[in-house]
């Protein structure tokens, strides 16, 4: 049918509807993974099992988020289907990796014990690697971290399900299901494991950079498991600390070069476990900030710290903005988006400043066009939208900005 746009566009509202998949572009994705799949063969094979997987998930999530149940039902049952399938193969079925997408992909689609089963499968079968064993650290983390947001309160956090899923991970034992309560000493022992085990990843050198790669992902999990695990157990302030500590170790500049080969050495040269790590936190206080009463500032001065050092992290401008939303000052804030947009060429924060002031305007005309009987305040906010034009404006003449295709289509999409 000529034109047609592959994937999707969501951050365009077109009238009332969201631009989804497009039927042709859909086609064409599915056909590229059918001839992909013939060609690649061990651990590419795996590799490209998983990225169909995550871009399935992705269109759940999709169908989630426009609250289309009817959809969601249609995407779901293919999604699952696809999953199934892949995990059939010979080589799949020890893949911890597609076991964990599978997983979430059942607890997405609301069916939260059917996906408990498929983790508690996955962690039997894993063997007993525990802590050394990068696979089962993010298995473990992602089932942990599911069940925390079903928490309601951190009181009885002691006796959940998640607090059981990371003891067992630090016993390095085969892994049991929840059977209804944990062991006080359990808890005890796993506590000084983690803590050893994070100490001595701190301080270990990693010989080649294969080695930095997959040890910095490691090191990840390691931190997100025990904090996870200090929060469940003792409390906010615990968790906090090893965040604390594993930033200030990875901002440490390490021994810089080795003398006779002049490579680096040290997993303080890697960048995006702290990255990763700084993204671990700020969830976190998010999280907790929502299921009880805590200060706004510490995640306020984690994020713009964050944020300073990764312009470019989508994630944590996303966390910046929610919180954003529930103060009514927005002087801070512009000020903030200002001083981030001189000091870097990435377009993100250009990107989520315009979509800041965006959200701003739409509450300000809500507010005023709040019913009062018959008569509908028609005032328009002029000033809101002289801004965003001007943000427009600055962003296009930017050196990246100008080649965003994203960025001229919103700026349209505004104007119109």
């Amino acid at each position: 049918s000529g034109f047609n746009s592959i994937g999707h566009m969501d951050t365009m509202l077109r009238s009332r509807h969201h631009i989804g998949h497009y039927k042709e572009g859909e086609e064409f994705i599915q056909n590229v993974f059918h001839v992909l799949f013939l060609l690649f063969s061990g651990k590419e094979k795996s590799n490209l099992s998983i990225c169909w997987l995550q871009y399935e998930i992705s269109k759940v999530v999709q169908c989630l988020q426009a609250k289309k149940k009817k959809k969601l039902k249609v995407q779901g049952r293919k999604s699952k289907k696809l999953a199934k399938n892949l995990l059939k193969a010979p080589d799949n079925r020890n893949d911890l990796s597609l076991w964990k997408l599978y997983a979430y992909l059942e607890w997405l689609l609301g069916n939260i014990d059917d996906a408990r089963k498929v983790f508690d499968t996955a962690l039997c079968t894993a063997g007993t690697g525990g802590l050394k064993s990068p696979q089962l650290c993010s298995l473990s983390l992602l089932y942990a971290q599911l069940e925390v947001e079903l928490l309601e309160s951190t009181e009885g956090a002691l006796m959940s399900r998640a607090v059981h899923i990371l003891t067992k991970l630090a016993e390095s034992g085969p892994y049991v299901p929840y059977s209804g309560q944990v062991l006080s000493v359990n808890v005890l022992k796993a506590r000084k494991t983690y803590e050893h085990a994070l100490q001595d990843y701190l301080s270990k050198t990693p010989v080649s950079d294969q080695d930095q790669v997959s040890d910095a992902n490691q090191l990840v999990n390691l931190v997100g498991c025990y904090s996870l695990f200090q929060y469940l157990t003792v409390g906010i302030d615990a968790a906090v600390l090893i965040y604390a500590q594993t930033s200030e170790k990875l901002e440490a500049p390490g021994p810089q070069k080795c003398e006779n080969t002049g490579e680096n050495f040290g997993i303080q040269n890697f960048p995006a476990a702290l990255e990763a790590v700084t993204v671990l936190h700020t969830n976190l206080l998010r999280f907790h900030m929502k299921i009880s009463v805590y200060p706004l500032n510490p995640l306020q001065e984690a994020l713009k710290e964050a944020l300073k050092r990764y312009p470019s992290n989508q994630s944590l401008w996303r966390s910046y903005i929610h919180i954003q939303r529930k103060s009514h000052s927005a002087s801070k804030a512009r000020r903030f988006f200002d001083s981030v947009t001189r000091s870097t060429n990435s377009l993100e924060p250009w990107l989520f400043a315009i979509q800041a002031e965006q959200i701003r305007k739409k509450l300000a005309e809500n507010v005023q066009r709040a019913d009062v009987g018959e008569i509908h305040s028609t005032i328009p906010e002029t000033g809101l939208t002289n801004r965003i034009v001007a943000l427009f404006e600055h962003a296009v003449q930017s050196e990246n900005g100008t080649h965003c295709p994203l960025l001229w289509r919103m700026y349209l999409n505004f104007l119109v």
